[in-house]
């Protein structure tokens, strides 16, 4: 009882006072964080018709390449982001960006396909890691004003970084070759790995429930730097051990919930996950150069940014299912004009443009969504096990692209199925029925 009134006087703490200086950091921290997986998706994305051209690869082959980052990404989604709700975020972060450098920086000197894929999958182990733990930290150092607002803009760190990401390899891989873009991101990881060694903390929730060493000493710290009183002892630990996590997410209270966000998860991943590793190799394709085809991607990112960050200035006015909901529709509608009407190079750019802003957009409010619909003791694994199981999705897209695109189906016709999954996703999260989400 002890315990749990002081957990519940440091969420009132948090959620009903302004954010420290402190705070915002935190989540500035977690926003470069997220840009990882924009570098890593697209840095392979943009490389893939040189990686193609250097071991005549085929459209499959190619899509097995985009998988095998995205596999791991859904093994470090269900093995290593909820070591989070065990040994702290803050591990978990360094742990990740040590297997996120060491996957990039090796692929310089990798001369086989077989290699790649390993390197890819054990970058995407690191993300996966990453991406859930994320997301729950900068829930819990966020007050209830912000919440959905800060972990919406986090997401920005994506499309951000893979912006960032585009025009570096518009200029450098013509000029240096494809594999110079992977050590330049391995060094960009390398440089966040110091950052959250220095800076990353893990959250009052966190210490105040696993009271590891010294959890006396780092929680009266913690609530200095956030602006508040320290505590003058800590309560005595709770002895009882809470059940298995995985279990709690088919409790009574979060069973349907969970087989939705799931379901939502899954499809949305599987769109979305296609569109960015295929956009820029099928502007190839249709025969404009390396440059300009690299700028469609950036494109799609370009607007990937804008929607993320709309997304959550929608949804504190909407809310977050209403907002997903439209979001999905619209880009149902964009993507089937895109796929069935006859557009100039021009309208091309507009149209991957407007894709980028709703799917992206509409997907990353599946995010707060997550942090929302679970408490804090089960967060980071509710969070990491509904993003592996999205992460299937987001394997299954890209390589089922390139196996129908072998068979000989047309980009329009496999941007008219790929819009498909959207409207599950939509309906999906509208459905939804947490009391956090009301």
């Amino acid at each position: 009882m002890i315990y749990s009134n002081l957990q519940n006087r440091f969420k009132n703490l948090i959620d009903n006072s302004p954010m420290s200086t402190f705070q915002i950091i935190i989540v500035a921290i977690c926003f470069v964080l997220n840009m990882n997986d924009g570098i890593d998706v697209l840095v392979v994305s943009f490389s893939g018709s040189d990686i193609t051209k250097e071991w005549g690869l085929s459209k499959t082959e190619l899509g097995y390449v985009f998988s095998a980052g995205l596999a791991g990404m859904m093994a470090g989604a269900f093995f290593v982001a909820p070591l989070g709700d065990k040994i702290g975020r803050r591990k978990v972060f360094l742990i990740s960006l040590i297997l996120i450098t060491s996957g990039m920086l090796l692929v310089f000197i990798c001369n086989s396909y077989s290699q790649l894929l390993m390197l890819r999958f054990l970058t995407g182990l690191g993300i996966g890691g990453i991406l859930p733990t994320m997301a729950a930290t900068a829930s819990e150092f966020s007050n209830n004003k912000n919440r959905d607002f800060n972990v919406g803009l986090v997401q920005a760190g994506w499309p951000v970084g893979a912006i960032f990401t585009g025009f570096f390899c518009a200029y450098a891989i013509p000029e240096f070759g494809w594999r110079f873009a992977f050590l330049f991101a391995g060094c960009i990881s390398l440089l966040m790995l110091i950052g959250v060694f220095v800076y990353m903390t893990d959250s009052l929730a966190f210490l105040a429930k696993q009271q590891p060493e010294n959890a006396y000493k780092k929680m009266n710290e913690l609530l200095e730097k956030m602006g508040h009183q320290g505590i003058e002892t800590l309560p005595q630990k709770p002895t009882e051990q809470a059940a298995a996590p995985i279990k709690e997410l088919f409790k009574p209270a979060y069973r349907n919930s969970t087989f939705k966000v799931w379901l939502a998860i899954f499809f949305g991943f599987l769109t979305l996950y296609t569109l960015m590793s295929w956009v820029p190799n099928i502007a190839k394709d249709a025969g404009l150069p390396f440059e300009m085809a690299t700028y469609v991607g950036i494109a799609l990112n370009a607007g990937a940014a804008i929607g993320t960050a709309s997304m959550g200035w929608v949804a504190g006015r909407f809310g977050l299912k209403k907002t997903v909901l439209s979001f999905m529709l619209l880009a149902f509608g964009v993507m089937l004009i895109y796929g069935n009407f006859t557009l100039n190079t021009a309208m091309i750019f507009v149209m991957i443009f407007f894709i980028g802003i709703f799917v992206q957009g509409g997907f990353n409010g599946m995010y707060p969504t997550i942090s929302r619909v679970y408490p804090t003791e089960i967060r980071t694994t509710g969070v990491g096990f509904s993003i592996g199981v999205g992460r299937m999705g987001a394997i299954i897209g890209p390589t089922l692209f390139g196996i129908l695109s072998d068979a000989g189906l047309s980009i329009q016709m496999l941007f008219s199925l790929f819009s498909l999954p959207l409207l599950v996703t939509g309906l999906a999260v509208y459905s939804l029925k947490s009391e956090n989400l009301s």
